[in-house]
């Protein structure tokens, strides 16, 4: 198993625990990595836009070019740019299967989709940045549910806190339906899109 090491100095430096693995080391460190890291007191218009970019891509776990595209296409459509590109991100069906209880961390649901375990509407879809419309049943493969780590999820123990509104999960029929679009002030991502826009934007 992969060190979870990498993912807590990624923690460290936009400063939220990016899994349920990094949050006891984030906990006990919770400055941003280097030398450095507790004397820095403040930071450029610039670094603290990059942060927040960051601090984005990495909760969803997308690259570089990912998030640029997604901008864009957030900027062609009617209302707050910043909004929008959060709930086009919202509804990549990694994002999807962790919110809904299936995975426990956004990585481990990236691995779930690529690894074949999980299906849209019957289908599987092994590409983690497949978008999910209203209507959707996401599921697993039948083959797959007797495994260790969806009975964990069927259980519910990966269920943190209020379900989002725009997910109907039925844990232990491991699936879940996308009820609707998703809002906002609705999604559980710790981010200023504002920010992010000025980031691209400049």
């Amino acid at each position: 198993m992969p060190s979870s090491r990498p993912k807590v100095r990624l923690s460290r430096a936009v400063g939220l625990p990016l899994s349920p693995k990094c949050v006891a080391p984030f906990e006990r460190r919770p400055y941003p990595p280097g030398v450095h890291g507790r004397r820095r007191a403040s930071q450029s218009d610039y670094r603290l836009r990059l942060v927040e970019k960051q601090r984005l891509r990495l909760q969803y776990n997308v690259r570089e070019t990912q998030l640029r595209r997604a901008f864009a296409e957030a900027t062609r459509k009617p209302g707050k740019t910043g909004e929008t590109l959060v709930c086009l991100l919202e509804r990549r069906l990694d994002a999807v299967v962790l919110r809904s209880g299936l995975a426990r961390s956004i990585y481990q649901a990236r691995q779930f989709v690529v690894h074949r375990h999980i299906t849209v509407n019957g289908r599987r879809v092994d590409r983690p940045s497949y978008r999910t419309r209203p209507g959707d049943v996401i599921g697993v493969v039948e083959r797959s549910r007797a495994m260790d780590m969806f009975q964990i999820a069927a259980a519910g123990a990966h269920a943190d806190g209020e379900p989002v509104p725009y997910l109907a999960a039925r844990l232990p029929e491991l699936t879940v339906t996308v009820e609707r679009l998703p809002v906002r002030a609705e999604v559980p991502v710790r981010c200023d899109e504002q920010l992010v826009v000025e980031y691209y934007s400049r």
